[in-house]
């Protein structure tokens, strides 16, 4: 099962399937200059790229790797009027409902040759007319949610409060804004977490920059989106999806050799799974032994006891302790017996907050 899941938005010819092609590293989706090239919504796992997992795996003799996942779920291009059913509409809304975050991939190159939906390049009106419509996709959502909830509350008064808080989100939507700019208390917030809401979810902008852009990969038009993403406080991260697709037809040291050569020390992928989790507030666990050396994604927070659940649901169950040691110390003292030795391995309760990077071992009945 996936550790985190995103969906990738925008208008036709913004770079969706270009980019969806780079991530998955095959040509999945039909990259076309027309709208509406993909169909279906395209789906794709990746690994997540961890250089953590060789070192431990070589401590260990582990027999295999297991490194996190992200799956991108790649949506046809969205044209104004899509929540009312325009272009392909409302049916490829659905699809992103049920993923973790949303990756908006905006145009931020001119280029003759590919045409633009709305036959100008403007960043800012190509996110306003995806925001737009996201925002009406969540109006209709929560008018029917309104409605069901207007009469169970005559029988059931614990659904009162969420039909309060409901109301208050719709006025906030009426007034063409995301629910994530809704400012509310932390019980409102988990009414709102009840349904998946799309424009309560977390943006990360993919502003997707032609080869003329780099290695800075900054322009003026991703200046606008910069300005634009900080006021509603989410990031961007700059790509070029036509250098990331070419790079994923070539092996992986041909990749590296062939970014060295134009000033790049990662690819724009990396920078952009490695964004979709800080985004997400998720941070990577680690475990490692004969059999496996495994990244256990977690959110940032998370209490020893709970973050073990994540492995299996009786190690949560029947939890006594944790045995901590930082990747780190691991690397240093040649693995966990050479930690222990010198103190270095740490015996945690359940109410431990597990760190990125921590090298665990669950001690459970």
């Amino acid at each position: 099962m996936p550790d985190l899941a995103c969906g990738i938005v925008g208008l036709p010819n913004v770079g969706k399937s270009t980019l969806f092609n780079a991530l998955t590293r095959k040509m999945a989706a039909a990259a076309a200059n027309y709208p509406f090239c993909t169909i279906d919504p395209n789906v794709g796992i990746v690994d997540v790229d961890d250089p953590r997992l060789p070192v431990l795996s070589k401590i260990s003799g582990s027999k295999k790797l297991i490194p996190a996942t992200v799956t991108f779920v790649d949506i046809a291009g969205l044209v104004k009027g899509a929540s009312e059913g325009a272009g392909l509409g409302n049916q490829f809304l659905t699809n992103i409902r049920e993923t973790d975050a949303i990756i908006h991939v905006v145009r931020c190159f001119e280029e003759g040759d590919v045409i633009h939906v709305a036959g100008k390049v403007d960043p800012i009106a190509d996110i306003e007319v995806i925001n737009l419509e996201l925002i009406l996709s969540d109006l209709q959502m929560i008018d029917n949610v309104l409605k069901k909830l207007e009469k169970q509350i005559k029988t059931k008064k614990e659904f009162e409060e969420i039909f309060h808080t409901l109301q208050k989100a719709n006025v906030h939507l009426n007034a063409s804004k995301p629910l994530r700019s809704f400012v509310c208390t932390p019980e409102e917030k988990a009414h709102l977490a009840l349904y998946p809401f799309l424009t309560n979810k977390k943006v990360l902008y993919a502003a997707n920059v032609d080869e003329a852009s780099l290695p800075s990969m900054e322009n003026s038009l991703v200046a606008q989106v910069r300005e634009y993403a900080e006021k509603e406080g989410n990031s961007v991260i700059p790509i070029c999806a036509k250098l990331e697709e070419e790079l994923g037809q070539l092996t992986l040291e041909e990749a590296a050799e062939f970014l060295q050569t134009l000033g790049l020390q990662e690819t724009g992928l990396s920078r952009l799974i490695r964004s979709a989790f800080t985004t997400l507030d998720m941070i990577t666990y680690l475990t490692t032994g004969e059999i496996e050396t495994r990244a256990w994604p977690i959110k940032k927070g998370t209490p020893a006891q709970e973050a073990a659940g994540k492995i299996h649901t009786d190690i949560q169950k029947g939890f006594i302790r944790a045995e901590v040691v930082s990747f780190t110390d691991m690397v240093k003292y040649k693995g966990r017996v050479g930690a222990r030795d010198v103190g270095k391995a740490k015996s945690e309760g359940k109410e431990y907050i597990v760190q990125d990077g921590d090298v665990v071992l669950f001690f459970h009945n």
